[in-house]
């Protein structure tokens, strides 16, 4: 766990609320680009104080996630005013990342040098437009974390206001190395932070911290899960013992999936892994009372094992992609809490499209076609 002292001293208090809202929004965004699973992010304010405070479940670099979080830059323009003949003084604007609305890598049209060329919001064009405006002839340096934003050649200097410029968008352009530029856009992207944070306190929770509740989840699963079982051998008999046999199959490659991307298995993932071992089962039963009716209809065993998977397939299909794409809209448009379920159910789903098709039919295909031979020679 890290927190984070918010620096809010250069932001006008009335705005103070929307820029630690919107600090919690950028921080997340930045630590879910690095692959962090369910992070949670979230402020606390005492008095004048605001922390920030992100907890990492199931990251192993503690370090590694400071420089990550620390590397999301805070941006800022400044004017200049001249004090000397030799010396200048940095004047800062209204105007910081948190009015950046994306960058992207550019290119100078005549000397093809690398540049960033970015976009503002609505509120930040009007700044741009109004510092602009009383800064023509004038210098306007574009800092990041508190450092001259161009500092690959030491011949460079801030750019020089031509023209009052709107519409919000604008050109760094500099020394810049293509790589430099890539990073500069990335961390943009990523999300310019609207004010400066410090690293105050960082804290390791052992994984003994909420065992229990995750044993008991861990507990009504295999319970849920055995009570299924048995259900579909009371139900089905012999068909019902494939059922039992294939689940107990596509849970194991499940798991064994879930260890090789690697997904964290936090409460809500569990809640979603076990919600596809119900979608599994449902495939089965579909199938099994397809090829019921195909039996009653005077059809040998392994014809109607296929006619039932044929007739089947279609409503498991449908039904099984519906849950795909809800998994989806909740993984890429909902907090980092409900990631984690949206994640275990997809892939859950995937994998017991895969089982449903390939290990039960199989294992289906080879019983039946043995009892279709005893038969025949019987007869």
């Amino acid at each position: 766990m890290l927190t984070y002292e918010i620096d809010l001293s250069k932001i006008p208090a009335t705005d103070r609320d929307s820029v630690v809202a919107g600090m919690r929004d950028v921080i997340e965004k930045r630590v879910n680009l690095f692959g962090v699973s369910e992070p949670r992010v979230y402020t606390e304010t005492s008095g004048d104080t605001s922390r920030l405070v992100v907890e990492l479940a199931g990251i192993k670099d503690i370090n590694q996630a400071i420089r990550e979080i620390g590397a999301t830059p805070y941006l800022d323009f400044r004017e200049v005013e001249a004090t000397g003949t030799s010396t200048a003084t940095f004047i800062p604007t209204e105007l910081n990342g948190r009015y950046v609305q994306s960058a992207q890598v550019g290119f100078n049209q005549t000397t093809r040098a690398p540049e960033i060329d970015f976009s503002l919001n609505d509120e930040g064009a009007k700044l741009f437009q109004e510092i602009t405006g009383r800064a023509i002839g004038k210098p306007l340096c574009i800092f990041i974390d508190g450092s001259f934003i161009i500092p690959d050649s030491p011949t460079d200097s801030c750019p020089t206001v031509q023209t009052e410029i709107s519409g919000g968008k604008a050109v760094i352009s500099g020394s810049f190395t293509l790589d430099r530029v890539r990073q500069i856009v990335e961390r943009f992207n990523a999300g310019a932070l609207p004010a400066p944070i410090t690293l105050v306190n960082q804290r390791t929770v052992n994984a003994d911290f909420g065992r229990d509740a995750l044993n008991r989840a861990i507990i009504a699963g295999l319970v849920g899960t055995l009570a299924v079982m048995l259900f579909m051998v009371f139900y089905y008999r012999k068909l019902g013992l494939f059922a039992a046999a294939a689940l107990a199959m596509y849970i194991a490659l499940a798991l064994a999936i879930f260890k090789i991307l690697p997904v964290t298995m936090t409460l809500s993932g569990i809640a979603g892994f076990i919600l596809s071992i119900g979608m599994a089962v449902d495939a089965n039963v579909l199938v099994f009372e397809r090829t019921k009716e195909e039996l009653q209809k005077g059809l040998s065993h392994v014809a109607a094992i296929e006619e039932g998977f044929r007739r089947a397939w279609t409503s498991i299909r449908d039904s099984n992609i519906s849950t795909m794409l809800t998994a989806a809209v909740l993984y890429y448009l909902t907090s980092s809490f409900v990631r984690g379920f949206a994640l275990t159910l997809f892939l859950g789903v995937v994998i017991s499209m895969f089982s449903a098709i390939t290990i039960t039919r199989t294992m289906l295909r080879v019983s039946m076609s043995r009892n279709d031979k005893k038969q025949e020679r019987t007869q």
